[in-house]
């Protein structure tokens, strides 16, 4: 393989500081750049998160721009549906699970896909993504369904 994952990915906003504090809060992200985009365009605001080893959150703040604020059931969101995070072992994934249940970003729910536990939550502009794990209980060859509840977490929300 000639790669190691993805650099970044490019999302749109309607309140950078508001979505820089859920990132810093919930995940210890730091924002690494934070201001226009380009010397001449001062109502387009860029700000870069870091949100692992090798992979960033490119955040737009564009004036006058609404995207931020379309969200459409899974599937109907265009050609990126959803991003995905990486947590850095089974006890941060614990800790970032935690800290998205006490905001109301997410229910709880960590499905077992099989050899990766997945949570779904919404950022503060109603972005859906996920956070993901490797499952230390997995079992080799076994591939689940999206809504497989995992036993670690059955019955904790």
């Amino acid at each position: 393989m000639l790669l190691n994952g993805l650099n970044h990915v490019a999302i749109l906003t309607n309140d950078t500081e508001r979505l820089h504090a859920f990132y810093e809060d919930v995940f210890g992200a730091a924002v690494l750049r934070d201001g226009p985009e380009t010397p001449k365009s001062s109502d387009v605001r860029l700000s870069i998160i870091n949100v692992g080893p090798h992979s960033e959150l490119n955040v737009f703040q564009i004036a006058g721009n609404a995207e931020a604020g379309h969200q459409t059931p899974m599937f109907g969101r265009g050609r990126i549906d959803h991003l995905a995070l990486q947590a850095d072992s089974i006890e941060a994934f614990d800790t970032i699970r935690d800290r998205l249940m006490e905001r109301g970003a997410s229910d709880g729910f960590v499905t077992d896909f099989g050899r990766v536990l997945s949570v779904f939550f919404r950022d503060p502009d109603g972005l859906e993504c996920e956070v993901c794990v490797g499952n230390p209980d997995a079992q080799p060859g076994v591939h689940n369904p999206p809504g497989t509840p995992a036993a670690r977490y059955h019955g904790t929300s």
